[in-house]
């Protein structure tokens, strides 16, 4: 995990990002950088705009831009993070972008990064959107990090992975594997209610120690929450600082009329999650 991505906008959240990513950068001694991010125009809306509109509209997002660009580089000259120089290596910090990149432009320059760290998406205004999560999630191939919205003080010491022997999961295990090794403890957890077919949490946790990981298994029952209540309960009962889960591991559109562990932690969790699709 040593390049990492971190789209900025002045959402709720945007300290929280700033922090879980250099929380990452610091345990790995790694590179971050920034970009400004900004939604999508709706092709029929920017067809129709007029061109005064048009004008305004880009000054408007290069404003949003250097504002970004300010409040990126604020933060991590307050965290004493040096600009990378050429050809330097370990911890430091750069920006790309004049004018704000917009969602469906986050997953493909995040396929470059280890990981893409953003804001976890909210329902209210001002709130990070789930159009930037999911391009970031479907369009990368990368793995992504939402971050709570309060900033978290520890990332990684204690990781819990809601094994439930899916295929998104175990692609999530396996990009997670650096973070993993760095970790004081390892919980691999299964909510009894819901597994699927596929390897036990116990094989997995077994494989994983014997690649050096303290890892452990511990099966929890839902006693009657749902997927995605009993996978955040569990993590704070384990004292988890984050959570590695793939995400949909039902269909999107599924999980849209049903609901699914997915959405309810992408609105709820209160720890950082790592993900992959």
């Amino acid at each position: 995990m040593t390049n990492i991505l971190v789209p900025i906008e002045s959402h709720s959240s945007v300290d929280s990002v700033l922090q879980t990513a250099l929380l990452i950068a610091r345990r790995f001694d790694g590179y971050v950088e920034g970009m400004p991010l900004g939604p999508d125009l709706p092709d029929l809306v920017a067809f129709d705009m007029p061109v005064s509109w048009t004008i305004t509209d880009q000054n408007t997002w290069k404003e949003l831009a250097d504002e970004a660009h300010r409040k990126f580089e604020a933060f991590m000259a307050a965290q004493g993070v040096p600009a990378r120089a050429a050809g330097q290596r370990g911890l430091s910090y750069g920006w790309t972008g004049e004018r704000s990149f917009g969602d469906s432009q986050i997953g493909s320059y995040g396929r470059i990064f280890d990981c893409t760290v953003l804001g976890r998406p909210g329902a209210d205004r001002g709130d990070p959107r789930m159009a930037t999560a999911e391009a970031a999630l479907f369009e990368s191939g990368r793995p992504i990090v939402l971050a709570p919205p309060t900033a978290p003080t520890a990332l990684g010491d204690t990781v819990i992975i809601a094994w439930n022997q899916s295929m998104e999961t175990a692609r999530a295990t396996a990009m997670a594997m650096p973070i993993l090794r760095k970790a004081s403890k390892v919980f691999v957890m299964t909510i009894d209610e819901f597994r699927s077919e596929g390897p036990s949490g116990e094989h997995l946790a077994e494989l994983l120690q014997h690649s050096g990981i303290a890892a452990e298994f511990v099966l929890r029952k839902a006693n009657g929450r749902n997927s995605g209540e009993a996978i955040l309960r569990g993590v704070e009962a384990l004292g988890g600082d984050l959570l590695v889960k793939g995400a949909y591991t039902q269909s999107r559109l599924r999980q849209m009329f049903f609901g699914g562990a997915t959405s309810h932690i992408m609105g709820a969790a209160t720890m950082p999650v790592f993900m992959t699709s």
